[in-house]
């Protein structure tokens, strides 16, 4: 039986299941650990970690230990009523008529990074000319129809990936902006200290980067100079606002002290660096990398939501689920009719209701006509049905990007 704990009833005899946190915030080689000894204790206490899960069959158990199921159950309900609400976003085109302009906004923020990248590599300052348009036509993209872009920055090789995780990063946070009811100029400057957050790793050496296995701990203290690597780089590269420098140098803090690089209690993190925070540990979870499976968009959600108890806040990660929707546009869901379908829109004020593009019967194992279902209109009238759960499109073998559109 697997079972949730406090670190402090973690004891010598117990198999720990699931460390219950990102993969490079633990400092173990595999994320399923039999405890042998009390160093191994003090490894774990030490890493800052609050609450893991054990496995019963396979070690000694807690008897008041709520199990797995028991916690799923809680989360489930609080998502459930997390889910109704008014919701801020408006749609100015379908997500047919931006698909195209968004794949050129992503496409040329890409080669930006890239190039950005690059530069610092060969030791010159980034420039902010070539940087700060692209923010804005991310902007402009959001504005026109949010789920077009951040549906296609889900699409990511672990190649590409340290490029596009900060073109990812800077368009959710200046979603999330748009959905709080920032300012322009705001929004702006977040957008721009999201894309350029990384900027340090380009001093990160490629095999440490890139490395398909657990990090040495001297492997791991040079990654985490990023951060402050990068705020280097963008003091000598001149005329970068407050806003960027905070949020490259912060990203890695967490609410209750245990991040990096300068262990900062939630009260000294700003705002924008905390949204910044989330979305960057949002937009891991759900990316292929090479020591890294991604998980679907809509269980990276219910991870943060139950984390958010002791790394993020708890209200900030509220919204920014009502930004991109408890299942966010690409996400895949199974239906009750048995149907599989793509989520192309959230709804305004209910989030377990989309719109969704469904294609594939899981009853026939085969594709079926393409057609939009509006999960918020009764049957006959476009809709009658409702989500099950999210599935895997390498457990069905299916794309359901191929079909966000249906023209």
């Amino acid at each position: 039986m697997i079972k949730k704990i406090r670190v402090d009833q973690l004891k010598v005899g117990m198999f720990v299941h699931d460390f219950n946190c990102s993969w490079i915030d633990h400092p173990f080689l595999t994320n399923r650990v039999s405890i042998s000894n009390d160093a191994q204790l003090e490894k774990i206490a030490g890493a800052g970690l609050r609450e893991l899960y054990i496995d019963t069959d396979r070690g000694l158990d807690v008897e008041d230990a709520p199990t797995a199921e028991q916690v799923e159950a809680v989360i489930e309900s609080e998502l459930q009523d997390l889910a109704r609400a008014p919701s801020r976003n408006r749609l100015r085109v379908t997500l047919s008529e931006e698909m195209a302009q968004a794949v050129q906004v992503k496409n040329r923020a890409y080669r930006i990074v890239r190039d950005a990248m690059r530069d610092v590599r060969l030791g010159r300052a980034v420039e902010l000319d070539q940087v700060e348009p692209v923010v804005q036509e991310i902007t402009e993209s959001l504005l026109r129809n949010q789920g077009a872009l951040i549906g296609l920055l889900r699409i990511k090789s672990k190649d590409d990936y340290t490029f596009l995780h900060s073109v990812t990063v800077c368009t959710l946070v200046v979603a999330f902006c748009r959905s709080a009811g920032l300012d322009d100029d705001t929004m702006h400057q977040a957008g721009l200290g999201g894309l350029l957050h990384d900027v340090g790793k380009a001093l990160v050496p490629d095999e440490i980067l890139n490395k398909p296995g657990r990090l040495t701990e001297e492997e791991f203290a040079i990654i985490k100079r990023h951060p402050k690597d990068g705020y280097d780089i963008l003091l000598r590269s001149g005329s970068v606002g407050e806003i960027p420098l905070d949020i490259t140098l912060h990203h890695h803090e967490r609410m209750d002290g245990s991040g990096y690089t300068k262990k900062l209690p939630g009260e000294r993190i700003s705002t924008l660096t905390q949204m910044a925070a989330l979305v960057d540990v949002y937009d891991a979870l759900t990316s292929d990398r090479c020591y890294h499976k991604a998980i679907s968009a809509a269980e990276a959600l219910r991870k943060i939501f139950e984390w958010s108890k002791n790394e993020f806040n708890p209200q900030m990660v509220q919204a920014f689920m009502h930004c991109v929707g408890i299942y966010p546009v690409g996400t895949l869901v199974r239906l009750q009719s048995g149907r599989l379908g793509v989520v192309v829109e959230p709804h305004e004020t209910d989030l377990l209701k989309p719109k969704v593009n469904v294609f594939f019967s899981t009853r026939s194992n085969t594709y079926i006509r393409p057609e939009q279902v509006d999960l918020s209109r009764p049957f006959g009238m476009g809709g009658g049905d409702k989500i099950l759960s999210h599935e895997s499109p390498e457990k069905w073998r299916v794309d359901p990007l191929k079909f966000m559109s249906l023209h």
